[in-house]
């Protein structure tokens, strides 16, 4: 049992391991006991899944344990995106969530995340409870009295997207829309959202394949080379692409012009500030473009900055007046709704954006970049012999010519430059790997950051 407890762990989004190896039945029955210890009896729990290999039977493995526990359990009786299951512990009133998802992990993964009471992201305080409880009392995964019946919990949140988004003036819009679901729980929830619609929804890889296709389900733009060719070919307004639980998005305008989450951001805030007339503050992580910064400040709102992982930004939409908060991997969370991120709420809000302005994408995308500036993100990670973490003390005064004028170091390190260029240091906290970061105001520049950044790193590490 020790040994089992020492390979559950949670990372920034929940517990993930290989199927089989230590991603076991056995492992999610331990983990689900600490769980139903933490909250004790008489609560209620949602329990989903996504459309990986057996994700189903680690659910019902998942249930039976709560329901042993006399804790009262809403099963879900399909795969199903992430935010379905936030929104309904949330709607429900609920005391917790638990998704078996890996996300955007490749097919031999699975996960687990849990979901508090307002449908957020699990703090780390909650998840570190769960973990101290873990093997401290017997798995109580005995047979039922009376079997647990599965329910449909995507209708009530399918029916309250259709209240949010604005399908009066979206109906007989005959904007063309193409959607990646990359094979995973995203499906095609957002035509049930816009049907009676004249919009001309398209899907692809909405069908389920445990095994992705050979790839992952992560919408990073190397992944959406047919995306893009289809959007530039057969003349879309709009690409959507989805992650395999459905709670990230990326875009690609006409074209095939590729839309960098940290956009999809800017675009989002943007759209419910100035054509929705909402109000609230913008949300981004330390590594978000600086163009939200310039969003901000010329639309008058409050410019929140957290680490890294969207329970931060979770945390904040809960306790502040938030517009939209949104990260540099593709999560992104709006008003009104629930504090977590939903691809498939932000494709939709990107559509009624079209439609209030009557423009396709790519016009609207430049007229956001003419206005608040076009900035060049770029990522790479850094495989390492071993763990290491930048020293304030070592690193440079300028970068590439242009002087330094401020460092963050509230999570990993980040330089910024007089010309609004960054670059940032952030190790991963359970490998040894160092990402690097840099931002520009042209491509180039922000590739010789990048190079750069590698080369300060492995000054003192073999790669």
């Amino acid at each position: 049992m020790s040994n089992t407890v020492s390979q559950i762990k949670f990372g920034t989004d929940g517990w993930r391991a290989i199927i089989a190896d230590t991603y076991t039945l056995e492992n999610v029955r331990i983990l689900t006991q600490a769980v139903a210890d933490y909250l004790g009896g008489a609560k209620k729990v949602a329990v989903g899944y996504d459309t990986r290999f057996m994700s189903g039977k680690f659910a019902e493995a998942a249930a039976i344990v709560l329901k042993n526990n006399g804790i009262q359990v809403v099963l879900s009786d399909r795969p199903t995106p992430t935010p379905a299951l936030s929104f309904v512990v949330k709607s429900r009133k609920l005391d917790l969530g638990i998704m078996i998802t890996a996300s955007h992990n490749p097919a031999e993964y699975n996960g687990f995340k849990i979901k508090n009471s307002a449908g957020g992201g699990a703090s780390l305080e909650l998840t570190r409870q769960v973990e101290e409880l873990l093997g401290k009392n017997p798995v109580k995964d005995g047979a039922l009295h009376e079997p647990i019946k599965a329910v449909d919990i995507t209708r009530d949140y399918i029916k309250f997207i259709r209240n949010y988004i604005d399908l009066k003036k979206i109906k007989n819009k005959k904007f063309k829309v193409l959607v990646d679901s990359m094979y995973g729980s995203g499906d095609s929830f957002i035509a049930e959202v816009l049907k009676g619609t004249k919009i001309k929804l398209e899907f692809m890889r909405n069908t389920i394949n445990p095994s992705f296709g050979g790839g992952r389900p992560e919408p990073v733009e190397e992944n959406l080379e047919e995306l893009k060719e289809r959007v530039r070919k057969e003349k879309f307004d709009l690409g959507i692409a989805l992650d395999g639980d459905a709670d990230r998005i990326a875009a690609v305008a006409p074209g095939g012009v590729f839309i960098h989450p940290q956009k999809i951001l800017g675009l989002l805030v943007l759209h419910l500030n100035q054509d929705r007339h909402w109000s609230g503050g913008l949300v981004k992580t330390i590594c978000g473009t600086a163009m939200m910064d310039n969003i901000a400040k010329s639309l008058g709102i409050k410019l929140y900055e957290t680490p890294v992982g969207f329970k931060y930004i979770s945390n904040l939409m809960e306790t502040e007046d938030i517009v939209a908060g949104g990260e540099e991997a593709g999560g992104m969370g709006v008003k009104g709704f629930i504090p977590e991120r939903d691809g498939t709420m932000a494709g939709l809000l990107l559509i009624e954006m079209m439609v209030y302005r009557n423009k396709n994408m790519l016009k609207i995308l430049n007229e956001t970049e003419k206005a608040f500036g076009r900035y060049y993100y770029v990522r790479q990670d850094l495989h390492l012999a071993k763990r290491v973490e930048p020293r304030k003390d070592n690193l440079p005064s300028e970068l590439l010519g242009k002087k330094v004028v401020e460092v963050k170091d509230y999570d990993g390190v980040k330089l910024i430059c007089e010309d609004e260029s960054w670059l940032m240091f952030r190790g991963s906290g359970t490998e040894p790997i160092m990402r690097t970061y840099a931002e520009a105001k042209s491509l180039r520049r922000a590739n010789k950051l990048l190079a750069l950044g590698k080369d300060i790193i492995l000054k003192d590490v073999q790669i």
